[in-house]
C-alpha cells in the first residue's frame, strides 16, 4: 500500500517525454509520484535523475504486469497514460495495414489493457488522464493512420467519464512536440521540419514536453474537468501543415 501522508500518481509510459515531464510535476505538487516503462534502461535513468520519482519496469500493453504494480501502490488517487508510439504515418495508398495494426497494439490496446488492470485499485475520487494527439483533430495528409488512432484512444475519454463517475476521466491531445518520438529523422531533417511547423502553427513555436506535461497535471488535478479532451496542439488543428 502507499503511503496515505501523500496522494499517490502512477504515470504509465513515463520514463521518457512526456510522460516523465508530467512525472516532474506531480512531484512538484507533493504526490508520491511512480513511473511505468518498458526500458530497464530508461528505468535506471529515471531513478538516477530525480529521486523524487519511483520508477518500475512494465510494459503498459501486460495487463498483469500493470495489474501487480498498481495492486502494490492502490489506492491511486492519479492515474496517466502516455503510452505511444512511432508507428501508422503514410498515405493511405502506401499505408501498411500490418503496421497500422502494430500502432493500435502498441497505444489503443495497451491504454485498455492499463485501463482495466489499473481500475479495481483507483481511489473513489481518482482521476484518469489519457494522451491522444491532434492528429485525431485535424486534416494532415499522410496521418490517416494516425488519425484513426488516436481518435479511438480519445473516444474513451466521454463514455468512460460516465461510466467510470465519480472518477474523472479526461484527454491531453498534443499537436507537434519537441521529443524522443521525432528521434527517427536525421537531426538536420528534424530541425527543418520544427522550424516549418513553428513558422505554420498560430504560436509559432513547437512545444516542449514540459509545456504539454504542464496540461497534463491540470487536468489529471482539477477536480471540475471530466469528460473532456484539451487540445494542447499550438493551434495546430486551424492550419495545413
Amino acid at each position: 500500500m502507499s503511503d496515505r501522508t501523500a496522494r499517490t500518481a502512477l504515470v504509465v509510459g513515463g520514463t521518457s517525454g512526456i510522460g516523465l515531464a508530467t512525472a516532474r510535476r506531480l512531484a512538484d505538487r507533493g504526490y508520491d509520484v511512480h513511473v511505468a516503462g518498458r526500458s530497464a534502461e530508461r528505468v535506471k535513468a529515471v531513478a538516477d535523475l530525480d529521486s523524487r520519482i519511483t520508477a518500475h519496469q512494465a510494459d503498459g500493453g501486460d495487463r498483469a504486469a500493470v495489474a501487480d504494480l498498481a495492486a502494490q501502490l492502490a489506492p491511486l488517487d492519479v492515474l496517466v497514460v502516455t503510452l505511444s508510439g512511432s508507428l501508422g504515418m503514410g498515405t493511405l495508398a502506401e499505408l501498411d495495414l500490418n503496421v497500422l495494426r502494430e500502432a493500435f497494439d502498441a497505444k489503443l490496446w495497451a491504454h485498455l489493457a492499463t485501463l482495466q488492470a489499473a481500475l479495481p485499485h483507483l481511489a473513489p475520487d481518482a482521476s484518469v488522464t489519457l494522451l491522444g494527439a491532434i492528429s485525431a483533430h485535424a486534416a494532415m495528409p499522410g496521418t490517416a493512420g494516425l488519425s484513426a488512432l488516436n481518435a479511438a484512444v480519445e473516444g474513451l475519454v466521454r463514455p468512460l467519464a460516465v461510466e467510470l463517475a465519480p472518477i474523472r476521466v479526461n484527454a491531453v491531445s498534443p499537436g507537434v512536440v519537441d521529443t524522443g518520438w521525432w528521434s527517427g529523422l536525421p537531426d538536420d531533417a528534424r530541425a527543418a521540419f520544427f522550424e516549418a511547423t513553428a513558422a505554420a502553427v498560430p504560436v509559432r513555436h513547437v512545444a516542449t514536453a514540459d509545456e504539454v506535461a504542464e496540461v497534463v497535471t491540470l487536468v489529471a488535478t482539477n477536480r471540475n474537468l471530466s469528460g473532456t479532451v484539451v487540445e494542447a496542439d499550438g493551434g495546430a488543428r486551424l492550419v495545413s501543415l
